[in-house]
């Protein structure tokens, strides 16, 4: 991982708050967790901690990508959210702009994604030994070199969205790893919407959060 540099805190943007759970909108370039080593100690889980002393992580998204996170509150939340997350019952959105124009509207990308040994932290497309992945996109709008989408993971996966949007030929703008890091101020993919029911009240929650970008 380059030399890390946290966005200044500016205070959480709390999405929902409850006695049960909390949902907050990431900046791009922030950790979710903390890293390996004391310059990678400031990430959203210790700043939500601040707080909120009770919160614990359930999910991550990487340091690169913006959007929603769910922190549960208290050990029993925690088990219950991570549950619904591993089980897929909560529905996730993304919307991302990738290099070139899509010449579909919409259709999935179904290739398995295992680590990629030799360059870490990249994964890959690994047919034999890669486990199962699922990625749904529906084209939002294009430009002359450029196409916004937005991507369904069914699957969640380790960088799922950036290796299978490379994997057909339009990385997402602004990825490092797997494009060209050069295209845009930065990667380009956020986490814009989740829907799940609330694991007390059983009300749905439908939870959005516009990009940046």
């Amino acid at each position: 991982m380059p030399d890390y540099s946290p966005p200044a805190d500016e205070g959480l943007k709390l999405i929902c708050c409850d006695a049960s759970l909390l949902v907050v909108n990431k900046p791009a370039g922030l950790l979710s967790v903390p890293g390996r080593g004391a310059n990678k100690q400031d990430c959203l889980s210790a700043r939500v901690i601040r707080d909120f002393p009770d919160a614990l992580t359930v999910h991550r998204l990487d340091m690169a990508t913006s959007g929603l996170i769910v922190f549960a509150r208290g050990i029993d939340m925690q088990r219950r959210l991570s549950e619904m997350f591993r089980e897929r019952q909560v529905q996730k959105s993304y919307v991302a702009i990738v290099e070139g124009v899509l010449e579909k509207q919409n259709g999935e990308i179904a290739l398995p994604i295992g680590a990629d040994w030799i360059n870490r932290p990249r994964q890959k497309v690994d047919i034999a030994q890669g486990k199962a992945a699922l990625t749904r996109y529906r084209l939002l709008a294009c430009s002359e070199n450029s196409s916004r989408v937005a991507l369904e993971p069914v699957t969640g996966r380790t960088h799922q969205l950036r290796v299978h949007m490379a994997a057909i030929g339009h990385p997402i703008l602004g990825d490092a790893l797997y494009g060209d890091a050069l295209g845009a101020p930065g990667l380009m993919l956020h986490a814009q919407s989740l829907s799940f029911l609330h694991p007390v009240s059983r009300m749905p929650l439908n939870l959005q959060c516009s990009a940046a970008f």
